[in-house]
């Protein structure tokens, strides 16, 4: 029998820092509830025009 190579049975250790991958800010909270609510309105907007409530 072989024995296992000490570098294969550490554990991966997390890097320290982790590098953005470019996605959205966290502090854009009050921009996001703006253009939610927005999406909201023109939704029902739709919904009562069309007619289907």
């Amino acid at each position: 029998m072989t024995s296992a190579t000490g570098s294969a049975a550490a554990p991966a250790v997390a890097p320290a820092v982790r590098t953005r991958t470019g996605g959205p800010d966290d502090r854009s909270d009050l921009v996001e509830h703006i253009v939610g609510w927005t999406l909201v309105v023109v939704l029902a907007m739709l919904v009562t025009r069309l007619g289907l409530i």
